[in-house]
């Protein structure tokens, strides 16, 4: 199962990588990442989505908090949540087929972006689901180049999310296996 986490972090040089390592020493692929900056100066925000397990999701989160950097984590997988995703496509488009992916792309509520002689590049946020539909639909026409942003998610509601350096998760997430004399030290020196 895709499990969404967000996670808050300082925004400060090598983060990234100690967030990154310590999904590869798990050996999870990350399906999805994006990283921008919040509302708060100083603080970025990391949607991370993973296929784990519910079991798996709570020992990362964990393992999340270990991080000096990580101020908070949620799992927003089974809270109500937005999730939406940015894609740019660029298409093949001659004189003749370009009305008709104008129209597909109103249809789909995409933007056109940028218009060229042979091509054009459409903009598009929904649902996974929804951009791999305009994909298949795209595709006849020549899809030339895609990038996607991945999935962002935020939890409905008005509370504002707290941020604190503890844990909101106690140790017996963490069973022994996944303890490693690594994870107590952010530097890579090993720790006895």
């Amino acid at each position: 199962m895709l499990h969404t986490l967000i996670v808050h972090v300082e925004n400060k040089p090598g983060v990234l990588n100690r967030v990154a390592s310590l999904f590869r020493r798990r050996a999870y692929n990350i399906e999805s990442l994006t990283v921008g900056p919040t509302e708060k100066p100083g603080v970025s925000r990391m949607s991370i989505t993973v296929e784990t397990d519910d079991g798996g999701a709570t020992r990362l989160e964990a393992h999340l908090y270990k991080l000096v950097n990580v101020l908070h984590v949620q799992n927003v997988t089974a809270v109500p949540a937005v999730f939406r995703e940015l894609a740019m496509i660029k298409v093949a488009a001659s004189h003749e087929t370009r009305t008709g992916l104008i129209q597909l792309a109103m249809a789909f509520r995409a933007h056109v972006v940028d218009v060229g002689t042979e091509s054009l590049v459409l903009e598009v946020t929904g649902t996974e689901d929804k951009i791999d539909s305009l994909l298949e639909v795209l595709r006849p026409y020549g899809v030339m180049e895609m990038v996607r942003t991945g999935r962002v998610a935020m939890s409905r509601g008005p509370q504002p999310l707290v941020y604190t350096q503890q844990s909101q998760l106690d140790s017996s997430a963490l069973s022994e296996e996944d303890s490693s004399p690594w994870d107590d030290d952010q530097t890579g020196v090993y720790q006895v």
